[in-house]
């Protein structure tokens, strides 16, 4: 950033040269990345395999002439495809819409002229009007300031706000945000006091805010670790099908002739051995959860981080507007003898008059309709002070004259004429020892005084001190000093916890996550705000301490250390980074600028979205439109459920999909007729999607969900025990629905009977093996009195179709289906019924292995 050689005048740039730079150097906005457009979605959706092979099974039913058959075909990929537009999109739109709300107005100076425009097209150079309430549109110089304080917690993350000055000749060429009396504002911040002018010197990409924004590119995002997982074993999958079904289609092209009957046979196979259910349920889970936690006002970026964060081992947090509500309030009262009040320990009712009047002067000493933080944190004080309340300023009393800040004497006081005495009523407000020097303290009361103020800070308090004065008719001094003063006494604030933080926290530690809270703040303070949110405290390490070690002391620090003080935004980078090169799964919580490359590093990065910055959202992978810190457990409660369902989910989709394969492989290796056409599998796998995705979705959470420790980092979702918890289920289904196969053809069943009576055997064995796996941990009968009405519904729905496929001539035509009689049907109840029992008496053997 270059800091101007001279002062321009006043006038601005003009309209001509506005648009020109305009033009020349971009708009002052943050460029968009990784936006998806629904075209992109679908494109990606078009990739999956299973959506492939639908698509070839339907081209050569066209080329066989049977368009019925590849219009169904092609309607069972379509829905897939429309569901998850619809989702991701609905994402997209409420993100698009929470960057437009914080796109701020700027006033500027233009060929002389004040006038309101778009942040987004301020320029560099122009002359922008700051005053109490505006946001910083960009970069800029202050060329006048009046008594002006800024809020730069978004880039600093410390939560008082700083003093600024203007530039003359003795300002160092070193801007960056934080510390008092600096010539320097920055986009994003808050004008909590006092007016000025300054000059645009960096917008949009080139900004403080836009640097770290870039910086954003060169950090990949965390890739869901199920979705790797899942991706892995797809293709694994895949791959083995894909051999399996080239071997079949030259098995049954050789031996029975009939090319194109072999490729729908090839077809068939491959769909009945790809386990195409995983990424799509996994898909659907995470849009389920996003959905259901949209309700607690978190809005999931990336779905899949959901889940993740129920995994989550580490929770770093911001302590400012994160940890706080980011607003001042009187913590403490210390008047001049050493007696103390503090918030907690009264309602300030019947308070002492020495209390009394450190509140009223402090209300004397600030503006009348404040918006600094610590202003408005005095005016509260008064007015919940009876005796305060009545000795207030009100229309009747006039205002005479205000001295302001100065960097040699950091107090500000008010001189005010009350309508019912004679005297001018005094009121000073600032640092202690600028208030000390007012009231010309004696060396034994300023060492007194030092020694309260250092006991009051190292509970986390800024301290003011506050004195009052009377004034006889007469002229006014030139300068604050020239006042009699009175000290009266001290005055804590403190940014306040929010109230459901302590058991947010107290939920984590339950659930075994430890939580790290990383400030820009001062040691004291991070301490002070630690205990009272009930962090475990084993020391701070301070952003100073960084500096001197390397990565690898750093890895070892992180073991143990769980507050982090006076860290800078690199510094917040490299915390994450050390954390999990230690395995962890980090999460990070935070709502500024400063946040958004340790958001986006960190395994899950959960943004505030009420006043987090359009960076900190971008970055992360999920947003608290609330600002609550409670909400972050509700996500991980959620997202351990929704691990808990996906397992068995995925549990039952191995065990399904085994004696889908044997049923499609068996006749070919046997000489039987074919079992499965692609029409058989497309069905097959519209009933399985639904039930795994709105089913298992639906089940309640487990008992132990969050007194749990998290999983291991690298424990696999697919562990051997339930793979072969599934092998053992689905080979148990294919043995029945085989030998009721086999026997019906023994028996001479027509091909079309023999075929539907094991096709119904199957379809209401998959209803078998929902039922046993809605529970690893309960018995059936515990587990059918957990309320599930989407299980209800899908049951109903299935009974619906397999009716109507059985009574319908062309529908039972369409799936080459013979008629059943009543006795057929008892053979399809009695399979069920017997996977059922025979799978529940096993069960107990396996669940200790699979409720880990």
């Amino acid at each position: 950033m270059k800091v101007p050689s001279s002062t321009p005048a006043l006038t601005g740039l003009t309209d001509q040269e506005a648009q020109a730079r305009l033009k020349a150097e971009g708009t002052n906005e943050l460029p968009r990345h990784d936006r998806r457009t629904p075209l992109r979605i679908v494109l990606e959706v078009l990739r999956e395999p299973m959506l492939a092979l639908l698509l070839g099974a339907g081209f050569i039913y066209l080329l066989l002439g049977d368009l019925k058959e590849a219009l169904i075909l092609l309607a069972f990929g379509a829905m897939s495809v429309v569901i998850t537009v619809i989702q991701e999109t609905r994402t997209e739109r409420v993100l698009e819409a929470l960057r437009d709300l914080t796109s701020p107005r700027a006033l500027v100076i233009r060929a002389g002229e004040r006038r309101r425009i778009a942040g987004r097209d301020v320029v560099r150079g122009d002359l922008i009007v700051l005053a109490e309430g505006d946001r910083v549109p960009a970069d800029a110089l202050l060329l006048d300031a009046q008594d002006l304080e800024i809020d730069e917690s978004l880039l600093t993350g410390e939560s008082v706000p700083v003093r600024k000055r203007a530039v003359d000749e003795t300002t160092a060429d070193d801007p960056h945000a934080g510390g008092d009396d600096r010539p320097f504002v920055y986009s994003g911040s808050l004008v909590v006091r006092g007016a000025g002018i300054a000059e645009v010197i960096a917008t949009g990409p080139h900004s403080e805010i836009g640097k770290i924004g870039q910086s954003l590119q060169g950090l990949d995002a965390e890739p869901p670790r199920l979705q790797r997982q899942t991706a892995a074993l797809v293709r694994l999958c895949a791959l083995g099908g894909a051999a399996v079904s080239v071997l079949a289609v030259l098995l049954y092209g050789t031996l029975r002739g009939g090319w194109l009957d072999a490729l729908l046979a090839g077809i068939a196979i491959g769909m009945s051995m790809l386990p195409e259910e995983f990424p799509v349920v996994l898909t659907v889970f995470m849009a389920m959860g996003a959905w259901r936690i949209s309700k607690a006002r978190v809005l999931t970026r990336r779905a899949a981080s959901i889940e993740t964060l129920g995994s989550a081992t580490v929770l770093c947090t911001d302590k400012t507007g994160t940890l706080t509500e980011n607003r001042m309030t009187v913590a403490e009262l210390r008047t001049s003898d050493g007696a103390a009040l503090r918030s907690a320990d009264t309602t300030y009712g019947g308070t002492a008059a020495a209390f009394r009047d450190i509140a009223v002067h402090g209300v004397l000493a600030s503006a009348a309709e404040p918006f600094d933080p610590m202003e408005k944190a005095f005016h509260a004080l008064a007015r919940e002070m009876p005796d305060a309340r009545d000795r207030l300023p009100d229309s009747s009393w006039r205002l005479v004259r205000g001295y302001g800040l100065r960097p040699d004497l950091l107090a500000m006081t008010q001189v005010w004429q009350r309508p019912d005495a004679a005297g001018l009523v005094v009121a000073s407000k600032g640092a202690p020892e600028a208030i000390a020097l007012l009231c010309r303290l004696s060396e034994p009361e300023l060492i007194a005084l030092r020694r309260t103020v250092d006991t009051m800070a190292a509970s986390g308090l800024r301290v003011l001190g506050v004195a009052g004065a009377v004034h006889s008719d007469g002229p006014l001094p030139h300068a604050q000093t020239g006042f009699a003063f009175r000290f009266l006494g001290l005055v804590g604030l403190a940014d306040p916890l929010r109230h459901s933080v302590p058991a947010a926290i107290a939920d984590c530690r339950s659930a075994g996550i430890r939580v790290i809270m990383i400030t820009g703040d001062y040691p004291a303070t991070a301490q002070a705000i630690a205990r009272a949110a009930g962090l475990d405290m084993s020391g701070v390490l301070t952003g100073d301490d960084l500096r001197k070690i390397d990565d690898a002391a750093l890895a070892e620090a992180v073991k143990t250390v769980n507050v982090f003080a006076r860290i800078v935004p690199e510094q917040k980078l490299r915390i994450v980074q050390a954390l999990k090169a230690n395995g962890e799964i980090v999460a990070m919580t935070g709502d500024g600028v400063n946040d958004a490359p340790s958001l986006k590093a960190a395994d899950i990065g959960v943004a505030m979205g009420g006043r987090g910055t359009d960076v900190a959202r971008e970055a992360s992978s999920i947003v608290l439109l609330d600002d609550d810190f409670g909400s972050v457990v509700t996500a991980v409660r959620l997202g351990r459920r929704i691990y808990d369902n996906l397992r068995k989910a995925m549990g039952f989709i191995f065990a399904v999909h085994v004696p889908i394969a044997g049923m499609a492989l068996m006749p070919l290796v046997l000489g039987l007729p074919i079992f499965f056409s692609p029409v058989h599998i497309a069905f097959l796998e519209m009933v399985i999607d639904p039930v795994c995705s709105l089913v298992f979705e639906a089940e309640t959470d487990e008992r132990d969900v969050m007194s749990r420790p998290p999983r291991a980092p690298d424990a696999p979702l697919f562990s051997w025990p339930l793979i072969g918890w599934s092998v053992l289920q689905g080979a148990t289904a294919f043995g029945v629905i085989a030998l009721i196969y086999i026997a019906a053809l023994w028996r001479g069943l027509p091909e079309d009977e023999a075929r539907a009576l094991g096709f119904f055997s199957l379809v209401l064995t998959i209803v078998s093996l929902v039922l046993v796996n809605r529970s690893f941990s309960a018995s059936l009968v515990s587990a059918f009195r957990r309320r599930n009405v989407t299980l209800v519904w899908i049951l109903l729905v299935i009974a619906l179709v397999l009716a109507s496929i059985m009574l319908w001539p062309a529908a039972a035509s369409l799936f080459r289906f013979g008629p059943l009689h009543g006795d057929d049907l008892l053979v399809t109840v009695a399979a069920a019924a017997a996977v059922l029992l025979g799978l529940e008496a096993l069960k107990p053997i396996w669940r200790a292995r699979l409720s880990r």
